[in-house]
């Protein structure tokens, strides 16, 4: 089996996370406040966002936000990336370990 780079797999979750905050970035700017509702009302299963949806985000907000979430998927993408790693070389010691 192969193992897979914590860095890389760090940052690959990492980006992909930050592409969907554009994406949202996006859909906010694109739509309004009533199409964001629907968007995310949609995206929600139903969850009713008119309450929650603020559409005056500080651009400073948005910039850390932004920045916060791609170190949150850089440390889960590099947590399964460890824990995945970790369970190849449990397999593979229990392989060592069995008669032959």
């Amino acid at each position: 089996m192969f193992r897979l780079n914590v860095k890389k797999m760090g940052f690959a979750t990492g980006l992909t996370g930050t592409l969907l905050y554009l994406g949202c970035m996006l859909v906010m700017i694109t739509v309004g406040k009533e199409g964001s509702v629907k968007f995310f009302n949609n995206l929600l299963h139903g969850l009713d966002t008119s309450s929650i949806i603020r559409m005056d985000v500080p651009l400073l907000e948005a910039f850390f936000g932004i920045i916060q979430t791609f170190i949150l998927g850089w440390l889960i993408g590099a947590s399964v990336a460890v824990i995945y790693n970790a369970q190849i070389n449990i397999k593979n010691q229990e392989i060592n370990l069995t008669p032959t």
